[in-house]
């Protein structure tokens, strides 16, 4: 086969070895090695880091860049969940394709290459969301894999017809079903009623959960139990976990443990986590974010995610998952290789596993989606906060950054 394009002196963030070339052709690589002859354009790379994009496993396109009609005073989830269940009545398909598409060109120019958004469904929005996100979905794929996550944000099993809703939206392609138990007047039903409705479509889940700071009770040990019940162990995962940031290293310990033996990812959202977490306290306040990079040592997949963009949940964002990733560095006080090198993982290789994306990675046969880093070392990129030069999709460019340039007198 003809070779379409290759990359020459690559760095793999995954691989200790030389710099390679990576040949592409038919939007798939084809062959990587220390030196490809081949009668085909070429970029020559110089020695910078070349990944699968970076993976984002959970965002929330339908509801994204409508602080300006929400505001929001005191800065709690439950003004935030009010402020966005009203806006939303009067959301209509084109207003939130067009808002969601802006976020994710966004993401896109960010280097992100895979994507799991929650879009809501309820009695208030019904399917405006799912249908938007659905054809962005189709319109995108020339640059992004899209993943729809149907979920009601406002409770289940208190909420007449959002189940109905819930279940069309499956039946029309949903890629995953997600849940918000803490909203629910009764948390542990609606959990049971997700798994059976994920096993009946064959879904993975994903959970809204533990979205406090109060470590004397938890929705996550019925997710576990579920989960195991069901055999859905690496086909579930749970968001924003934020009780696990006031317990102890024994009692996370074990929780890690459990996660790991029952196969239920974990996605922290730092910038979200950090913005709605103690309110309550005056001073000495708590920075809410679940330590994922302890869960690590014990098997967990972990990610780090982006959430909202530029609504009461989250009032900033620009779709950057390698600022993510150096949020959570220093939330959470990681400054050595290792730990770094553990972060840029966490938006790259681990939520891929979390969203079970089997053709993730640089390698012979594997889709031809490539996003070149301005850096040399992953440890660097998150330190540094790396930005992306230009993107492949199936063997197209996608996106090109121009590098800022000097102009000394």
């Amino acid at each position: 086969m003809p070779v379409d394009l290759v990359l020459r002196q690559a760095r793999r963030a995954e691989a200790k070895e030389p710099l390679v070339d990576i040949a592409i052709a038919g939007g798939r690589v084809v062959d990587i090695a220390r030196h490809i002859v081949a009668d085909a354009p070429a970029e020559e790379l110089d020695g910078r880091l070349v990944i699968a994009g970076f993976v984002e496993s959970h965002i929330h396109l339908d509801k994204s860049r409508i602080h300006d009609r929400c505001g929001g005073e005191r800065g709690t989830l439950e003004e935030a969940i009010g402020s966005v269940a009203a806006a939303k009545r009067t959301f209509t398909e084109a207003d939130i394709y067009a808002r969601a598409r802006h976020t994710l060109e966004q993401a896109v120019i960010h280097g992100t290459s895979r994507m799991r958004t929650h879009v809501e469904v309820d009695p208030r929005v019904a399917l405006k969301g799912f249908h938007a996100v659905r054809q962005l979905k189709r319109d995108y794929a020339w640059a992004i894999d899209l993943q729809i996550c149907a979920f009601p944000q406002e409770g289940l099993t208190n909420d007449a017809g959002a189940e109905e809703l819930l279940v069309q939206a499956c039946e029309q392609g949903a890629d995953v079903i997600g849940g918000c138990p803490y909203t629910d007047s009764d948390p542990s039903k609606q959990i049971a009623r997700i798994f059976d409705i994920a096993r009946h479509f064959d879904l993975d889940v994903d959970f809204h959960l533990d979205f406090d700071l109060d470590p004397s009770w938890m929705h996550l040990d019925d997710v576990c139990r579920q989960t195991a019940a069901h055999g859905w162990g690496g086909r579930v995962a749970v968001g924003h976990v934020t009780k696990l940031s006031a317990m102890d290293p024994s009692r996370l310990a074990a929780i890690g443990r459990r996660l790991a033996d029952c196969g239920v990812a974990v996605t922290v959202l730092p910038a979200t986590d950090l913005f709605l977490m103690g309110r309550d306290h005056a001073f000495h306040v708590p920075r809410g974010v679940a330590p994922v990079h302890r869960l690590l040592g014990h098997g967990v997949i972990c990610a780090l995610a982006t959430n909202n963009v530029l609504n009461p949940f989250t009032p900033f964002g620009d779709c950057s998952l390698i600022r993510m990733a150096n949020l959570y560095a220093n939330i959470a006080q990681l400054g050595s290789a290792r730990d770094l090198q553990a972060c840029f993982e966490m938006i790259t290789t681990l939520p891929a596993r979390l969203m079970n994306a089997a053709d993730y990675g640089i390698a012979a046969g594997h889709p031809a989606d490539l996003v070149v880093l301005d850096s040399r070392d992953p440890a660097m990129a998150v330190a540094e906060l790396a930005q992306p030069l230009f993107a492949l999709k199936h063997g197209r460019r996608s996106f090109t950054r121009a590098t800022a340039t000097l102009h000394h007198p």
